[in-house]
C-alpha cells in the first residue's frame, strides 16, 4: 500500500484526491497540508478521508509512513517541497508548471536523481483518449512530414481573477496564461511534435490591469526541417474553443479530432483524397481507450511506475521540455528577439531572478484578497 500526503489544499487539489480515491487498493491518503490549515480540515471532511492535517510541510518530511507526495500549492513553491521531501526519500508528483525557473527543474531532476525517486510533472491532458489517439496517428506517419503546427490554447478570465494574492505577479504566478493556462497544450505540442530549434513570440496585457503579467502570447517556432509552429496563450478568448492542427503533407489531424486530405489535380488544385482519408480514419478508429483519463490516468501511471520500479510518462526531464519551451516564449517577447533552443545557464530567463528582473511588467498589482469562495475552477 502506498501512503500518500497532498500538500496544498487549493482549487487542484481535489482532482488529485479523487484520483487517488480511484485505486484505494493501491494507496491512501494518510495527510494533506496548508498554510490555511482549515482548507486541509474541509478537504479531510468533504471526502471522508482518514487523514492528518499540518499546516507545515516540513512536519512531514521525516514521516516513514508517507511515500509518495502531491504538490498543489502555487508554482513559486514548487521547487523548494519537491527538493525537499525527495531528499527525504519520497516519491514526487508536482502539478504544472514544474516549477518558475529551469535552475529550478535542473535541481529538482538532480533531487530525483540523487535520490532514486520518482519525479513526475503533471500533465493529465497526455491521458486523454483523443490525445494518446493522435499521438499514435502522428507516429504511424500517415498524414507526412508535418509542415504546420497550430496550437490555440483560449481561455477567458475575468478581471477579478487576478485579484488572488498570488496571481498576476511574476514573483508569485511565473507569468500569466503562457505559463499557467497554455501549460498543457505546449506540453502536448512538444511531447508530441518535438522541440523547435528557434522561437520568436510577442505577448500583450489587453484586459487586465491589476496583473504585472501577459494575458495574451502568441508565439512562432521554426524547426530545422522548415516546419512551423503558431502557439496562442490567452485569457481573453470568449467561447475557450482550443484545438492542436497540424499539417502533414498528405493531411491535416487535429484534437479535437478532425480529419482532411488532399492530392493535388494536374493544375495543382487540391481534390480530397478520400482513400488516405478512410485509412486514417480506419486507423484511427481500431485504437483502443486507455482505461483513465486525466488525473487518474496519470495517478495510475505514478502508482505503478513506483509498484513496479518503472519508468513514468512524464518525469522531470519532460516537465523541463515544457517549462524551457515558455521561457523561450517569455525571453523572445520581453527582449524582442528571436531565441535559440536548447536553452542553458546562459539564458538571461534561466534563473527565478532573471525572470524578475528582464520579464515586462504590464501594470502594478493594486487589489490583493486572501482566498475566493467556493467556485468551482475550468479543468
Amino acid at each position: 500500500m502506498i501512503n500518500v500526503a497532498i500538500i496544498g489544499a487549493g482549487a487542484i487539489s481535489p482532482a488529485h484526491v479523487k484520483g487517488y480515491l480511484e485505486f484505494s487498493d493501491k494507496c491512501r491518503i494518510v495527510a494533506i497540508s496548508d498554510i490555511y490549515q482549515e482548507k486541509a480540515d474541509k478537504l479531510v471532511y468533504e471526502y471522508n478521508l482518514e487523514a492528518i492535517t499540518v499546516k507545515d510541510y516540513k512536519e512531514l518530511l521525516n514521516r516513514r509512513d508517507i511515500d509518495l507526495i502531491s504538490v498543489c500549492t502555487p508554482p513559486y513553491t514548487h521547487a523548494q517541497i519537491a527538493i525537499d521531501f525527495l531528499n527525504a526519500g519520497k516519491h514526487v508528483l508536482v502539478e504544472k508548471p514544474m516549477a518558475s525557473s529551469l535552475e529550478e527543474c535542473d535541481a529538482m531532476n538532480a533531487a530525483a536523481q540523487g535520490s532514486g525517486k520518482t519525479l513526475s510533472v503533471v500533465a493529465q491532458n497526455r491521458f486523454l483518449n483523443p490525445m494518446m489517439k493522435l499521438k499514435n496517428i502522428l507516429e504511424q506517419d500517415l498524414i507526412g512530414p508535418i509542415v504546420h503546427v497550430q496550437v490555440d490554447s483560449y481561455w477567458w478570465r475575468g478581471h477579478c481573477y487576478y485579484d488572488l494574492w498570488w496571481r498576476g505577479t511574476w514573483e508569485k504566478e511565473g507569468g500569466g496564461p503562457t505559463l499557467n493556462h497554455a501549460v498543457h497544450h505546449i506540453d502536448i505540442f512538444q511531447w508530441m511534435n518535438g522541440m523547435p530549434s528557434e522561437i520568436t513570440a510577442v505577448m500583450s496585457n489587453t484586459s487586465h490591469d491589476n496583473a504585472e503579467v501577459e494575458d495574451i502570447s502568441i508565439a512562432i517556432g521554426r524547426y530545422n526541417s522548415g516546419c512551423l509552429a503558431q502557439i496562442t496563450s490567452s485569457v481573453v478568448h470568449h467561447g475557450q474553443e482550443q484545438q492542436l492542427i497540424f499539417q502533414g503533407k498528405n493531411a491535416r489531424i487535429s484534437s479535437p479530432w478532425k480529419l482532411k486530405a488532399s492530392k493535388s489535380k494536374e493544375n495543382g488544385f487540391p481534390v480530397e483524397d478520400t482513400q488516405l482519408e478512410e485509412e486514417i480514419q480506419s486507423a484511427y478508429d481500431a485504437l483502443p481507450d486507455i482505461p483513465y483519463e486525466g488525473h487518474p490516468g496519470q495517478i495510475h501511471n505514478v502508482l505503478t511506475a513506483i509498484d513496479t520500479n518503472s519508468e513514468v510518462l512524464i518525469d522531470g526531464n519532460e516537465g523541463r521540455k515544457t517549462l524551457e519551451l515558455i521561457t523561450a516564449i517569455y525571453e523572445s517577447a520581453s527582449f524582442g528577439k528571436t531565441v535559440k533552443l536548447p536553452l542553458n545557464e546562459e539564458s538571461p530567463f534561466y534563473t527565478r531572478e532573471g525572470l524578475l528582473k528582464h520579464s515586462v511588467k504590464f501594470y502594478e498589482k493594486t487589489k490583493v484578497i486572501e482566498n475566493f469562495g467556493t467556485s468551482s475552477i475550468t479543468l
